[in-house]
């Protein structure tokens, strides 16, 4: 369609010099941030008044005014920002010149490519529409004259304000419940890989919904680090729109380092904890807001003449219930007594924090403010009180999540803990974590608050969660730099010699059990002996079993199942024998369940694969439901060569992931038969859909066996069939001897991104070096896949230094090797 003709004028300073302004004002490096928002802003004002200026020439029409609403009304024009805009007229004029007007001025805009999100409305019908519709509202709220009648868009302005003032006990809940549903689909922008700038909770969308409250006079947000949050938010937008090109609000993975270089910042870790911290002061803004919101909104709710009669025609003072020593309860909120002095009660931030969590109450931003303001540094070391204030508020649970990031908020927390400073917002750039460093440290602790009935020193337990990876903040292995750390806060905190090695030990063996039991053979002695030496006491193996458990739980669903969790259990069952003094004994061969041997007969019998599949459950849930752990494959065949990546392979066509493997040979008695016979225990689980039927994968077994399937070639088909998405680059594989893990075989660990058909190739890899595979421990983790394989040579002894570089190098060499 073409557009309507417009003026001399209009072309004069429209499409081809507002565009050729435009790009000159977008690529200029020295102007960035809220001035180029604001300059182009300006720019479009004026093009945009000239189209309305000459549009009202040719049309003849008067009483009519072009308004800005939203963030364009705001002065703030990010690159790809959409123009919302508003034509109010004072309905004298007739409808189709009025559709003609608005037609030369919306043309334009479209014809050079922009978004634009227009109305036409009287002003009778723009209230109304508000009225109507919460979203609209909101947007008048910052409508701004661009051109025209400016009195009818102030009257509009006034209009629309003292509505919504009066109806703000209405709205307020509307506008609340909205920021709700929004924050359950977007998530919450402070600990997003892949955050929508806008949409997410702690984004933009809120902090024109705490400026709508500020409007409302019902309440005001904490105004401190606000607009400079905002500010962050907003330059961060700008860039990514350049960047990009497109008018996108979500930083992408495969964006973030571009968009860093845009910031002049170093890398995308520093802008991301830069987009954290600023969504972090939103989302605490909001949350102090619409808690004050609701209490005005209750305490109106009571009526007035009711308040009297029971005040005795007095204003009703509020009640304050005593928590702790200068802390009481007011009005819903934790704030501080008359009487509190925390000039001289360096312990009260603790104190208070530990009462509000144990309670379930927030800590009101007054106190919080007041103690930041005023309360002494602790001693060091600290006193008793304060050590056992700071393990009550850990065990408190779920509602010392809450209070933590109050105290966070204004600085409380570096300041008792300095170290804390390093992990606070930090990202973590692996799809198996929730949180951010910070908030994961904080969620063990809640984890680990629900175990410590199991343990005998609760307090040890919960202070090792909340510093179990406070060495991510530093250089190497988080654990090693962790544990000196450790060492150095919980001497800090007061704790006597004994227990702050116990401390950083908990913190250095954080990842012991969990790397050890879904990566080691358990049945191997050297595997239990290590663990063993490596905690030392049978209380400080109780405490590391119930701190995996919590760090697990507060890393994601991915990081914990009850197939891992009794794994670690047995494990640690073995570990406290040897630590009792019960030296692990020689493993025999262990003998086939009844099951097992009954499939191994059948394989003797009949020379060809017999496969059983069999669903698992774990512990019931709180619904009632058994939790599903996978499903157990077993297959039994005689010995032959391959059958590790035929199994494989053919478990990847069926679009099967393996959680665990173990292969073994299996005696059978010799009244039976002679030869043996080999019997895979998998655990697998399904990508989606149901589990293939075992009739299927036996009858793809024996072709694959037999070379009558090529799985290499179908494996390859699919890939190309469904590429994958793009995103960051993996880093290669890495394959490594672990020296010490076996007595028994040579301990093969492979660590590269997993992928249908890695096992596989890891399989054909092993078969093709010559050696045997004693059991495969296979853990997958978000995208990472860490494989151990216990391997020996064909006579059953481990392998040769030598040999054990060449098996390394051939593995390696066929992950990294394009797929056939």
């Amino acid at each position: 369609m073409t557009s309507p003709e417009v003026t001399t004028e209009a072309e004069d300073s429209g499409p081809s010099g507002y565009a050729a302004a435009r790009l000159r004002l977008l690529t200029e490096k020295a102007q960035s941030g809220p001035p180029r928002r604001a300059a182009l802003a300006e720019l479009t004002d004026e093009w945009l008044s000239a189209l309305l200026a000459a549009a009202v020439q040719a049309a003849d029409v008067r009483g009519v005014a072009l308004v800005a609403v939203g963030g364009y009304g705001r002065g703030e024009l990010s690159p790809r920002s959409d123009l919302d805009l508003l034509l109010l007229h004072d309905g004298t004029a007739d409808s189709g010149a009025i559709a003609t007007l608005a037609d030369r001025i919306w043309y334009p805009v479209w014809d050079l490519g922009l978004a634009l999100d227009h109305s036409v409305r009287t002003p009778a019908e723009a209230r109304r529409t508000a009225g109507e519709d919460l979203k609209v509202q909101l947007g008048l709220l910052d409508a701004r004259p661009v051109a025209g009648d400016l009195g009818l868009v102030a009257a509009l302005r006034t209009t629309v304000l003292a509505d919504w003032r009066n109806q703000a006990p209405k709205r307020l809940p509307e506008l609340d419940e909205l920021c709700r549903e929004r924050a359950e689909r977007q998530g919450e922008l402070q600990f997003l890989l892949e955050p929508d700038l806008k949409e997410a909770r702690g984004g933009l969308r809120d902090t024109t919904a705490l400026r709508a409250v500020a409007a409302s006079w019902l309440a005001d947000a904490p105004r401190e680090g606000l607009g400079e949050a905002r500010r962050t938010l907003l330059d961060v937008r700008d860039a990514l729109h350049l960047t990009t090109g497109r008018a996108t609000d979500r930083l992408a993975l495969q964006e973030q380092d571009q968009v860093a270089a845009e910031l002049g910042l170093l890398d995308a870790d520093t802008l991301l904890r830069q987009v954290y911290e600023a969504a972090r002061t939103v989302s605490y803004a909001a949350d102090v807001t619409w808690r004050e919101v609701n209490r005005v909104l209750k305490a109106r709710s009571v009526r007035p003449r009711l308040r009297a009669m029971f005040s005795g025609g007095r204003p009703p003072q509020p009640e304050r219930v005593p928590l702790a020593e200068g802390v009481v309860e007011q009005d819903g909120e934790v704030v501080l007594a008359r009487t509190a002095r925390p000039e001289r009660d360096p312990v009260l931030p603790l104190r208070a924090a530990a009462a509000a969590a144990q309670s379930g109450l927030p800590l009101s931003l007054h106190a919080v403010r007041r103690l930041a303001a005023t309360a002494r540094p602790l001693p060091v070391p600290w006193p008793a009180e304060a050590r056992e204030e700071l393990v009550t508020l850990l065990g408190a649970g779920e509602p010392a999540v809450a209070v933590w990031e109050a105290l966070e908020a204004e600085g409380l927390i570096t300041r008792v803990l300095p170290d804390w400073e390093r992990v606070r917002c930090r990202p973590q750039r692996n799809a198996v974590h929730t949180w951010t460093v910070d908030r994961h440290l904080v969620e063990t602790a809640v984890k680990a608050s629900a175990l410590t009935r199991r343990v005998g020193r609760p307090d040890l337990l919960l202070v090792a969660a909340l510093l179990h990876d406070i060495g991510k903040g530093w250089p190497g292995d988080h654990s090693v730099a962790g544990e000196t750390i450790a060492r150095d806060v919980a001497t800090r905190i007061g704790f006597d010699r004994s227990d702050v090695a116990v401390i950083a030990t908990l913190v250095r063996q954080h990842l012991l059990l969990i790397e050890t039991a879904t990566r080691r053979d358990l049945d191997d002695p050297a595997t239990v002996a290590s663990v063993a030496a490596a905690v030392g006491s049978v209380g400080t193996l109780e405490l590391l079993h119930a701190l995996t458990e919590a760090d697990a739980l507060a890393t994601g669903p991915a990081a914990w199942s009850s197939w891992r969790g009794s794994l670690v259990t047995e494990l640690v069952k073995r570990a406290a024998a040897v630590l009792a003094g019960d030296a692990p004994a020689e493993p025999e061969p262990a003998a086939p369940s009844a099951e097992q041997e009954r499939l191994a007969i059948e394989a003797l019998r009949t020379g060809e694969p017999v496969l059983a599949l069999h669903t698992q459950t774990g512990t019931p849930q709180p619904d009632g439901e058994p939790e599903p752990v996978g499903v157990e494959l077993l297959i039994a065949l005689p010995d032959q060569p391959g059958v590790l990546p035929a199994a494989a392979g053919v478990l990847a066509l069926h679009r099967l992931t393996v959680r665990a493997a173990d292969l073994r040979a299996v005696e059978l008695p010799s009244e039976i038969g002679t030869g043996q016979v080999l019997v895979l225990n998998w655990r697998v689980a399904a990508e989606y859909g149901s589990l293939p039927q075992a009739a299927r994968l036996r009858a793809d077994l024996v072709r694959a066996l037999e070379g009558s399937l090529n799985i290499p070639a179908r494996l390859a088909e699919r890939e190309a069939a469904y590429p994958r998405r793009r995103g960051v680059t993996a880093p290669p594989p890495r394959v490594t001897v672990a020296p010490t893990a076996s007595n028994l075989a040579t301990v093969l660990e492979v660590r590269a991104q997993d992928a249908p058909g890695l096992l596989h190739r890891i399989g054909r890899a092993l078969e093709g070096a010559k050696v045997r595979v004693r059991s495969a421990h296979v853990s997958t983790l978000g995208s990472n896949a860490v494989d151990a394989f216990y391997v020996t040579c064909v006579n059953g002894q481990p392998l040769s230094a030598q040999a054990a570089v060449d098996v390394v190098r051939a593995v390696d060499e066929g992950l990294r090797r394009p797929a056939e």
